[in-house]
């Protein structure tokens, strides 16, 4: 009986063994955490963290909104804020340090970059010139909307259209849109605006309201928005590719401001490098705009 329990005893020891040999042939390694020189281990993940103030240009909207997202998901700890306020305030805003960037609709002026601004093209925009859906125009010279923002063409009738009096929507005065709008067409200081309107949105909005309007607005804006259509300037779409080959003639840049001799801190300089980025193009190219990296 002693020499049958002891047999008994080795086929379960034999089998035991067996059993944790497979186990540990069975197992897979798993990727040791980062050990520091206390001993502690660490996850590893971005050690970036902070935050990002932008302020101004509202037709960057689309363009910010994308690449504050993807920034956000490859930088959890950062926190990135995008105030629309309009190319003028975002730039007095850079340059006052309210803000770690601006955002500006239009190139700097030599008394900006004069007073130690520096602007960097983030990418390009069509300024689209737009109607009611319903109106029957579909095309317009530079010089045809010059007219008509100023008042020498005052109905529809005289470029094509249905008779009815025509109403100029435009922005505000320190807005980007406007500067570069007003700039292209050689009406500085001289449109007649039945309404000025302090965004984008409100723009497409009127214009979209009202049978008679015409307006302007980013490209990026415009894209998909019901109750307006863009209408051909010289037989010319605005579209990404024509802004890009120069055909379409009323562009202007998206820019970033920032202040000559004052760093950025890290978090503002990583999504700087990033936006300005080739990494950013696809991005930059979904919101409706025209890539320069």
């Amino acid at each position: 009986m002693k020499r049958t329990a002891k047999k008994a005893m080795s086929i379960l020891a034999a089998s035991a063994l067996l059993a944790l040999t497979l186990a540990g042939c069975g197992s897979t390694e798993t990727e040791a955490p980062e050990t520091t020189d206390e001993g502690t281990t660490t996850e590893q993940t971005s050690t970036l963290s902070g935050a990002v103030a932008t302020n101004g240009s509202t037709s960057m909207e689309e363009v910010m909104g994308v690449l504050m997202e993807q920034f956000k998901n490859d930088n959890p700890d950062v926190s990135v804020t995008y105030d629309p306020t309009g190319s003028g305030t975002g730039i007095e805003a850079a340059a006052n340090g309210t803000a770690d960037i601006g955002l500006s609709s239009r190139a700097l002026t030599e008394e900006e970059t004069a007073s130690g601004l520096v602007g960097t093209e983030v990418a390009l925009d069509g300024i689209a010139v737009i109607v009611n859906a319903d109106s029957p125009v579909a095309d317009l010279s530079v010089e045809q909307i010059a007219q008509i923002f100023t008042g020498e063409i005052t109905d529809w009738s005289e470029v094509g259209g249905d008779a009815g009096e025509i109403a100029c929507i435009g922005r505000e005065a320190n807005s980007g849109t406007r500067d570069g709008f007003e700039s292209i067409t050689e009406t500085e200081d001289a449109c007649v605006l039945s309404q000025e309107l302090n965004s984008t949105g409100a723009v497409i909005q009127a214009v979209s309201s009202s049978p008679n309007a015409i307006g302007y607005a980013s490209l990026s804006a415009v894209e998909g928005q019901e109750g307006i259509k863009a209408i051909t300037v010289g037989g010319v779409a605005c579209t990404e590719e024509t802004v890009k080959d120069g055909t379409y003639e009323i562009q202007r840049p998206f820019v970033f401001v920032t202040k000559e001799g004052a760093a950025l801190s890290e978090a503002a300089q990583a999504f700087f490098d990033f936006a300005t980025s080739a990494d950013a193009s696809e991005l930059i190219a979904g919101a409706g705009a025209v890539p320069v990296a």
